[in-house]
């Protein structure tokens, strides 16, 4: 079927029909860089990597954009409170790009652990402030604008498709509801284009209403425009960000260009904690360094470290319209996964050095398989319905494997493919080189200790398989009986 995508403006499925095909313009609301990325962060920036892979996969063209806040990002998510990362800086006592060189250079390193593309353009709000001015202006210009005191606001009672994102009418916007009540506003709805700095902001630059620096949802507007035009396809980012962030780019951009933003609105839901929201504000955040990175303290409630691709695994089993609770017992069944797929796809790179030219063909409905996980992937990009076929391949391919049956290079190379495109460049969980999780020796063995035990089950010999099972518990391994095949772990 046709690629089908949930869009957040509509409130449904619908085909994906970018404005120039085979080229999609896509621009993904990027990292306020005051901190060390969390697993809210690896949850967002996961997904779409995911999406841009999909779509580059079946043949579009993708520019993708995804930018870093590096100003303006007030602590109350709109017109009111200290800027984040003056507020970090202070606090560490260092100069306010000193910090955001820091954090996004740890946000880089996270994402590239995690194995995600980099975006095409990765643009910065303090590199864009002519645009961000003339932004203001064209809105001044139009009337959806006005200045008071050196500050700039967005008058949303002029711009009449306000809400029509989130689905809420501007009267049901209260005040003080995620958008500061100043007196200065003429009404408490509207929400800041350009503020007015004190003289001791450090964070500030000339602009036709005197000294300033820009709005958060200004800067997103203006670098999407400039690089992806005034109507662009995708328009990505977290659903706590649909409001006000998101409604207020819409009013923005529509207010000033007069034509529609952003065809299609996708949005990725949350990581929870015992059912809350995870943040950094709540204090129950787990960083992605805490997981994954050797020479950074492991968290508590996790006691060990994980391979990054055992994160990007465990993000990726669930959707990304559906909310993921993070718990040490699901990222231990992500590794017990991955490490599934992983020897499925060691054993057929081990058979492929042995194979010669002349043997059996492997007789799997490859297409099949290929054909599955499109349809889960063209329908909204389901992740875990796509994993769901893989491992039914895994299944498959270690059941041939350990047949005996000896199989061409031409038969083995087809099956290695369809890991490498579906496993590998699409989902980004099967590298060239496999991650060492015991050794590829210790690998094979237990594949061959679990098809003897497979064989003993079929003869009715359940003695053997019993004895099979009990001795690998006395050797600290567990055998995990699934529809999907038999997998092990360490006890």
């Amino acid at each position: 079927m046709a690629l089908q995508v949930y869009n957040t403006l509509r409130r449904d499925k619908e085909p994906f029909e970018p404005l120039a095909p085979p080229r999609v313009g896509m621009y993904v609301c990027g990292p306020t860089v005051y901190g060390h990325s969390h697993m809210g962060h690896a949850k967002s920036y996961l997904s779409f990597d995911v999406i841009v892979r999909w779509l580059r996969y079946t043949g579009y063209e993708v520019t993708y954009v995804q930018n870093i806040t590096d100003v303006g990002h007030l602590t109350d998510d709109a017109d009111a409170g200290e800027d984040k990362i003056i507020a970090e800086s202070r606090r560490r006592g260092l100069h306010p790009m000193a910090i955001a060189e820091l954090f996004t250079n740890s946000y880089l390193d996270d994402m590239d652990a995690l194995g995600l593309l980099r975006p095409d353009i990765q643009p910065r709000a303090t590199g864009h402030i002519p645009e961000q001015i003339a932004l203001c202006q064209e809105l001044l210009a139009k009337g959806h604008a006005y200045e008071v005191n050196g500050s700039v606001y967005f008058d949303v009672k002029s711009f009449e498709g306000y809400g029509k994102l989130s689905g809420r009418r501007i009267e049901d916007v209260e005040s003080g509801a995620r958008v500061a009540v100043l007196d200065e506003k003429r009404d408490p709805r509207d929400f800041a284009l350009w503020k007015a700095a004190e003289p001791e902001h450090i964070m500030q630059w000339p602009s036709p209403w005197g000294a300033g620096y820009p709005g958060w949802h200004l800067e997103c507007s203006a670098m999407s425009a400039k690089y992806l035009g005034n109507t662009f396809d995708i328009h990505g980012g977290g659903l706590e960000n649909q409001f006000p962030h998101h409604e207020c780019e819409i009013a923005q951009s529509e207010g000033a260009h007069e034509q529609p933003f952003v065809r299609y609105w996708l949005h990725n839901h949350m990581i929870t904690v015992n059912g809350e929201k995870m943040g950094k504000s709540k204090g129950n955040f787990v960083l992605i360094k805490d997981i994954v990175n050797p020479d950074w303290p492991t968290h508590p409630m996790l006691g060990r470290k994980y391979d990054p691709l055992v994160l990007r695994f465990y993000v990726l089993s669930s959707h990304y319209r559906s909310d993921l609770d993070f718990t040490a017992e699901g990222l231990e069944a992500a590794e017990n996964g991955l490490r599934r797929l992983h020897t499925a796809v060691g054993l057929v790179r081990r058979a492929l050095e042995r194979a010669a030219d002349d043997g059996a063909d492997h007789g799997l409905d490859l297409a099949g398989f290929r054909s599955r996980f499109a349809e889960a992937m063209d329908d909204d990009f389901g992740a875990p319905g796509a994993l769901a076929v893989l491992f039914d391949l895994c299944r498959a391919s270690n059941d041939l494997l350990n047949s005996g049956t000896r199989l061409s290079r031409a038969a083995l190379d087809e099956i290695h493919a369809v890991f490498n495109d579906l496993g590998g460049t699409v989902l980004g969980l099967v590298p060239a080189q496999l991650p060492q999780t015991g050794g590829d020796l210790e690998d094979g063995l237990m594949q061959l200790l679990i098809a003897m035990r497979r064989t003993a089950r079929a003869e009715k010999n359940f003695a053997l398989a019993d004895q099979i099972r009990l001795q690998l518990t006395e050797l600290g391994v567990v055998l995990e009986d699934t529809r999907d095949g038999t997998s092990w772990r360490r006890a």
